[in-house]
């Protein structure tokens, strides 16, 4: 099988970026969550897979999680109350219930 590496153009914009990020199976730190009602971030895991990143794969213009945060709240995005309404999809449930049992940051953002 051929290996396909998502290339995010530094030219998008940053809603478009986050897109590509969720839309691609190449990124395990953030998923849609809800049925595609909001993203879900591992905030450890983003800092090392996307925000940790140099060079030509750096995806963002920050490495600070705060600044991406702040970002995020400049296009609407809102982070979700823990007692929230449970993921639908066991795939999700159980990807949050894993993050929670390690003590993982775990953020869910709701565009509003």
């Amino acid at each position: 099988s051929t290996c396909r590496y998502t290339v995010i153009s530094a030219a998008l914009t940053f809603p478009q970026k986050l897109w590509v990020l969720v839309e691609s199976y190449q990124f395990k730190s953030i998923w849609w969550g809800q049925n595609g009602s909001c993203i879900v971030i591992d905030q450890e895991m983003f800092q090392i897979e996307v925000l940790g990143k140099k060079g030509s794969v750096r995806v963002f213009g920050t490495e600070n999680m705060k600044s991406f945060t702040r970002q995020l709240n400049m296009y609407g995005f809102t982070k979700m109350q823990r007692d929230s309404e449970r993921s639908a999809s066991l795939p999700e449930f159980l990807a949050e219930e894993e993050a929670f049992a390690a003590h993982r940051k775990v953020h869910q953002l709701l565009r509003t």
